[in-house]
């Protein structure tokens, strides 16, 4: 497994190098092939199918991506793997594949998703995510799936993703321990990944103090990026 010091100053392609004006949508094979060519480490999306399968897909429905109005969830991947992200010829990925693809040449941050019960989706990323030889992290918004991994695979880096959930449909309460992550106590993250417009945080700042790894996302120009290395020790990036 990756040593936590490996995981300062690194880059990572926000769902892969993806630009659509060239044809070439996030979350794609397309996207995760430029990466890898590029030597750009790189960040991608994890839902379950209802049958089972594991894809890498940011949205918890389909429309924005494919126009189709259809739960993720809802769907098996003969339902889903012929239709076209964004209009491009590139369609929705198993995880097993973008695996395969990738195959170790950069190192993978692995969001898991939190439309279902925390459990589900792990454990069949694990089957995986066991034999793959390369390198990876994983993180997600939901601390029990960051629970999960420290129960189940305690090898394994694990993130607590954070920021300040403005605009977000979450009760207060809700808003308030997600945004302190006042459940680190139990999951105890190896690294804090948090939005670079809720930055600077105290508690941010305490976590950096103490060593712990800070990813900042997302960092959309150079001048973000430059902001962003003052609160953090590595970035996630799109479109620079």
């Amino acid at each position: 497994m990756l040593e936590i010091e490996k995981l300062k100053g690194r880059l990572f392609a926000h769902r892969g190098l993806h630009d659509i004006d060239k044809g070439i949508p996030e979350n794609s094979m397309l996207a995760f092939e430029k990466a890898v060519k590029k030597g750009t480490d790189i960040e991608l999306d994890l839902h379950l199918l209802k049958d089972g399968n594991v894809v890498v897909f940011h949205d918890d429905d389909l429309r924005r991506m494919t126009g189709v109005k259809r739960v993720l969830k809802k769907c098996t991947y003969d339902e889903i793997k012929n239709l076209k992200l964004l209009a491009t010829n590139e369609t929705i990925p198993l995880l097993k594949d973008v695996l395969e693809l990738v195959s170790g040449k950069v190192l993978l941050d692995v969001e898991f998703k939190y439309d279902i019960p925390a459990g589900d989706l792990e454990s069949k990323a694990c089957e995986y995510l066991d034999n793959y030889k390369g390198e990876f992290i994983v993180k997600s918004f939901n601390p029990y799936s960051v629970n999960w991994f420290r129960k189940n695979r305690p090898s394994f880096l694990r993130g607590q993703l954070s920021s300040n959930f403005k605009g977000e449909k979450l009760n207060f309460l809700k808003k308030f321990v997600m945004k302190n992550m006042l459940l680190n106590f139990i999951t105890k993250p190896d690294f804090i990944a948090y939005g670079l417009k809720a930055l600077p945080n105290k508690r941010v700042e305490k976590y950096r103090r103490k060593g712990t790894p800070i990813l900042v996302w997302t960092i959309t120009s150079n001048e973000e990026l430059e902001e962003a290395k003052k609160y953090g020790d590595s970035y996630i990036f799109e479109n620079i």
